[in-house]
């Protein structure tokens, strides 16, 4: 089935620029509906009758599973978008088997995670939070008071060790080593690291680090990386900082390694759950700075899987073969 003037359908399940809606909708008749204004995710059996009623051929997601029931239930299925780097909610497997393409949009986010990256960090040393709270508190009585609870430290001559030279650990690089922090790295898939970074075995990051940032993926390989022994390796000063995923980091020896003052503190924008638990024993802690899986929640960031996203679906009726195509194997039976 095709749309206006016989082109193709598509439906867009997650937030698109503007710009993009318009270079799409030349060559695609789309049906938008962002999850953002509706608030809401599809069951497979829904996204199905869905795209079965638009006889769509073209799909993109950020949020949305698309399961094999969805592939095995939509014949006109031929191209599946996932605006995220990982592609863990889409059945890649099944899709192969159908005969559709998926695509992602690695690094889309990485300017975005870096930048809370740096800012958890300067909340971290600057004691942000607290000073917020002491304000709002009614608590800052005493004209010099501050100056002696919330005494902070800088980040310029400070070391950073860096878990994950992927999009986003390089750019944090180069953004923390502009403010005088001296990087290290660890990364067993990186030979020639970063200019200006130095490449050492994962336990020499932790001994030398004042502060160590993770952003590696999760695999078989980095769950439960970070369990007491490693946590034991880092300074008492240092503060551990978390964007990735939150198995990398074993809970309960964080949890121990906090409260006892192991390490001065961590940062954490990923939890076992999204929301956090409201049992969470990290909420009961007060050495750390805790946000809502919020680091690549920037309108840049919409702006820029959407144009990576509109160049590779473009490319695809073009009979071009992606950029980012996650199966290649469906592309050389087509």
């Amino acid at each position: 089935m095709t749309g206006r003037d016989g082109i193709p359908r598509g439906l867009i399940l997650t937030p698109f620029a503007e710009g993009e809606l318009g270079r799409l909708r030349a060559r695609l008749d789309v049906q938008y509906e962002s999850w953002m204004e509706s608030r809401r995710m599809h069951d497979p059996e829904e996204l199905a009758g869905k795209l079965n009623g638009l006889g769509a051929s073209v799909l993109v997601v950020e949020l949305d599973f698309v399961f094999e029931d969805v592939f095995e239930a939509v014949p006109s299925l031929r191209f599946v978008g996932v605006c995220r780097g990982a592609t863990s909610q889409v059945d890649i497997e099944a899709a192969t088997a159908n005969g559709v393409a998926v695509v992602n949009t690695p690094g889309r986010n990485a300017q975005a995670v870096a930048e809370h990256a740096l800012g958890l960090m300067l909340s971290l040393a600057r004691r942000i939070p607290e000073g917020h709270s002491y304000v709002k508190g009614g608590r800052w009585r005493n004209p010099v008071g501050a100056y002696v609870e919330l005494r902070g430290v800088e980040l310029r001559g400070r070391t950073l060790g860096i878990v994950g030279l992927g999009a986003v650990g390089r750019r944090l690089a180069e953004i923390a080593g502009a403010i005088g922090m001296e990087c290290i790295a660890s990364d067993p898939h990186v030979v020639v690291p970063p200019e200006g970074v130095c490449l050492k075995d994962l336990d020499e990051v932790l001994v030398d680090s004042d502060f160590v940032s993770i952003h590696a993926p999760l695999t078989g390989e980095t769950e439960g990386l970070f369990d007491s022994r490693r946590l034991a390796l880092m300074k008492r000063t240092a503060y551990l900082v978390n964007l990735s995923d939150a198995r990398i980091v074993d809970r309960d020896s964080l949890v121990d390694a906090l409260v006892s003052r192991a390490i001065a503190g961590g940062a954490f924008d990923v939890f076992e759950t999204h929301p956090i638990a409201p049992d969470h024993p990290l909420l009961r802690q007060d050495n750390v700075v805790l946000t809502p899986h919020v680091g690549g929640a920037t309108e840049e960031t919409i702006g820029r899987y959407s144009k990576m996203m509109t160049d590779e679906i473009l490319r695809f009726l073009n009979c071009e073969r992606p950029v980012n195509l996650i199966n290649p194997d469906v592309w050389e039976e087509h």
